[in-house]
C-alpha cells in the first residue's frame, strides 16, 4: 500500500478540477492535455474527442517523454512507457495517469499518489477474452483439435487416434468463482455439464445463483473431467495443483490454465501426463515466459497457445475506451470506478495514519478467517470518530480482499467486491474506548457461525501500529511481515516446543505473546517471525502442541 498519507478520493463529492476564474465573453480557454504515448485505439481517442487536446509522443524513447510531460494533464500508456518517479517530477500539471490494459507493473503507483496522480486502468477490458479462450482450450482438449489440424496438414489421416469425448454431462471443475470464473460457468452451462467450484470467498448462494455449486478443493479433485484455473497468483495459490494433487484425480481429467503460470506445477502436470494419470491438459500461461520449450511441449495430449487470453482486437478495444472515459472523468473531478490509488484532500489529518493499519486488520483477518464472511463489521473507537471515518471502513475493506482478488482491489472497488461476493459490510462507530486512545476492529461471522475479531490501534508520539486484540485475547504485537497464530488449551511446556520446532526449521523468532482467557483455559501464542513458516512446519507445530487452530499471516507486499 502506498503510504499513510495517501488520501481518499471521495467518490463523488470532491471535485479535483480547481475552480476557474471567469473568463470574459470570447476569451480563449485551453483543453486539457491528454498525452498518448502509446497506441491507443481508435474508438480511444474518438472518446477524448473534442474535450482534450490529444497530443503523441514515443513513451519507450525517455527524451521525447520527458519533454512532452511537461504541459501533460493526463497520460495514457501501455506496458512499453515507464512512468516512475522522474516521469512524474516533469510533469508538474498531470493528474491522472491510465494504463490502456490490465497490469500496472510500469506504473509506479506509491510514487503517483505521493504526487497527487491518479492512476487507472482497464481491469474488465479483456475479461470475456479470456472466458472465451477458456472455452476454446477445453474443446480443444476434448476433442483433439490441434493434433488433428497438425496431422491432417502433415499428410495424415487419423481419425481413430484422435477421438475425443463430449463435455455433455461431464463434471467441469472450477478453481475460481471471479469474474472470469463466472463468465466461464455462464458459457459452459447450455453444454449440459454439471458445474462444481472451489472458492472459499464466494458466498454458497452467490455460486447457487450461477448454477454452479460450492465443494472443497479435494472434491474438485476427485470428481471433475475437467479442470479449469481461474485464480489469482499468490503466496496461496502458487503450486496449488502439485504431485499431492494431482495423485487425487480421475485418470481422464483434462486441465485447463487461462489464469497464471505457476498455480499448475508444470513438473508435476508433465509426470502425471506421462504416467496415464492424466489424460490431458491445455495451458495458455506458464510459470516463466516467454516460453518456448517445456516438457510438456513433447506431450501429443497437450494444448498450448503463448498468453493468448487476452489476445482480441475487443479486448485491445474495450482497453482503449475503458481507459479514455476514465481520463475524462477524472479530469472533470468526477467518479472513476477504476481508479487504483486514491487522490484529494478529503480525509483528515488525525485518520491518514489509521489507513494502512486498516488495510492490514483487514488482511489479517482474512488469512485468520480462510474464507470470506457472510457479514463484516468495521468498527472505530475513539476520540477519531470525531472525523469522518468511512475511509476506514474502505481500507479495512481493501486488506480483506487483498489477498483473494487477482485484480487490484482499491478502494473504489472494494465494497464493489463484497457485494459481488455477498458479503453485508457496515461500518460502526463509537467515542467510547476504555483501553485505547482510538482502536480499529474487523469483526466478521463466517458461513458456519463462528467469528473472527481483529483489533489494531497506533500507539506513541510515531503511532507505531499495534495488534491489540485476537478473537478475544488481548495482545499487543506488531503486524510485520510474517506472522503466527496458535489456539490451544493453557498447560505448561507449550512455548517451548513451539520454539524448538521453529528453531530446528531455520525460523527466528522475532516477539512471542502468550494471552489466555484463564488458567488451564484456552490460550493463543502471537509470533512475530523473521521468515515465513512453511506449510510443513505449521502442520508441524499445530500437531505437536494439540493446537485447535493455528494460521500464519503474511503481510509482506
Amino acid at each position: 500500500m502506498a503510504d499513510a498519507c495517501e488520501s481518499f478520493h471521495m467518490l463523488a463529492l470532491n471535485s479535483t478540477v480547481s475552480e476557474q476564474p471567469h473568463l470574459p465573453k470570447g476569451s480563449p480557454v485551453n483543453k486539457p492535455v491528454v498525452l498518448v504515448a502509446e497506441e491507443l485505439s481508435e474508438a480511444g481517442l474518438a472518446l477524448l474527442g473534442a474535450d482534450f487536446e490529444v497530443r503523441h509522443t514515443d513513451g519507450s524513447d525517455r527524451s521525447k517523454l520527458l519533454p512532452a510531460l511537461a504541459e501533460a494533464d493526463a497520460l495514457i500508456v501501455r506496458s512499453a512507457t515507464q512512468v516512475d518517479a522522474e516521469a512524474l517530477a516533469h510533469a508538474p500539471r498531470l493528474r491522472v495517469v491510465a494504463r490502456a490494459g490490465v497490469g500496472l507493473d510500469n506504473v509506479d503507483v506509491e510514487a503517483a499518489t505521493k504526487a497527487g496522480v491518479m492512476v487507472v486502468n482497464a481491469p474488465t477490458s479483456n475479461i470475456v477474452s479470456a472466458a472465451e479462450h477458456t472455452i476454446a482450450l477445453i474443446l480443444a482438449c476434448a476433442r483433439n483439435v490441434p493434433q488433428g489440424h497438425a496431422a491432417l496438414k502433415g499428410g495424415e489421416w487419423k481419425r481413430s487416434k484422435y477421438t475425443g469425448v463430449e463435455l455433455d454431462q461431464k463434471v467441469v471443475g472450477i478453481l475460481g468463482l471471479g469474474r472470469i470464473g463466472q463468465l466461464v460457468a455462464q458459457r459452459l452451462a447450455p453444454f449440459g455439464v454439471e458445474l462444481i467450484a472451489y472458492d472459499p470467498y464466494l458466498q454458497p448462494a452467490r455460486a447457487a445463483q450461477m448454477g454452479v455449486r460450492l465443494v472443497s478443493l479435494e472434491e474438485v479433485l476427485q470428481r471433475s473431467d475437467f479442470i479449469t484455473v481461474h485464480l489469482p497468483k499468490n503466496k496461496e495459490t502458487i503450486g496449488l495443483i502439485g504431485d499431492r494433487e494431482l495423485h487425487q484425480v480421475k485418470p481422464t481429467v483434462r486441465i485447463i490454465n487461462v489464469a497464471r503460470g505457476g498455480i499448475v506445477d508444470e513438473n508435476a502436470l508433465y509426470a502425471a501426463l506421462k504416467e496415464g494419470r492424466v489424460a490431458g491438459a491445455a495451458l495458455d500461461v506458464f510459470a516463466k515466459e516467454p516460453c518456448t520449450d517445456s516438457p510438456l511441449f513433447e506431450l501429443d495430449q497437450v494444448v498450448v497457445t503463448p498468453h493468448l487470453g487476452a489476445s482480441t482486437h475487443e479486448a485491445q478495444e474495450k482497453a482503449g475506451t475503458q481507459v479514455a472515459r476514465s481520463v475524462k472523468l477524472a479530469l472533470a473531478g468526477e467518479f472513476v470506478p477504476d481508479a487504483v490509488n486514491v487522490q484529494g484532500g478529503a480525509v483528515a489529518e488525525d485518520v491518514k495514519p489509521g489507513l494502512p493499519l486498516a488495510e492490514k486488520l483487514g488482511r489479517v483477518f482474512t488469512a485468520l478467517a480462510g474464507e470470506v464472511a457472510t457479514r463484516l463489521d468495521v468498527e472505530v473507537r475513539g476520540e477519531i470518530v470525531q472525523h469522518d471515518v468511512r475511509v476506514l471502513e474502505l481500507a479495512a475493506l481493501k486488506g480483506v480482499f487483498t489477498d483473494v482478488v487477482e485484480e487490484s482491489v482499491t478502494y473504489v472497488n472494494a465494497p464493489l467486491l463484497a457485494k459481488d461476493r455477498g458479503v453485508a459490510v457496515e461500518l460502526v462507530t463509537s467515542e467510547e474506548s476504555p483501553d485505547w486512545r482510538n482502536v480499529v476492529t474487523v469483526r466478521g461471522v463466517l458461513a458456519d457461525g463462528r467469528t473472527i475479531t481483529v483489533s489494531g490501534t497506533l500507539t506513541g508520539p510515531r503511532q507505531i501500529q499495534k495488534l491489540v486484540n485476537i478473537n478475544g485475547f488481548e495482545i499487543e504485537i506488531e503486524p510485520t511481515d510474517h506472522l503466527a497464530f496458535f489456539t490451544y488449551v493453557d498447560r505448561p511446556g507449550i512455548v517451548g516446543i513451539v520454539g524448538q520446532i521453529l528453531g530446528e526449521h531455520g525460523v527466528n523468532i522475532a516477539s512471542m505473546q502468550v494471552s489466555r482467557d484463564a488458567k488451564g483455559g484456552k490460550a493463543l501464542i502471537a509470533l512475530t517471525v523473521d521468515s515465513a513458516i512453511p506449510d510443513e512446519v505449521l502442520d508441524q507445530i499445530v500437531s505437536g502442541i494439540g493446537a485447535e487452530t493455528g494460521r500464519r499471516v503474511s503481510l509482506a507486499d
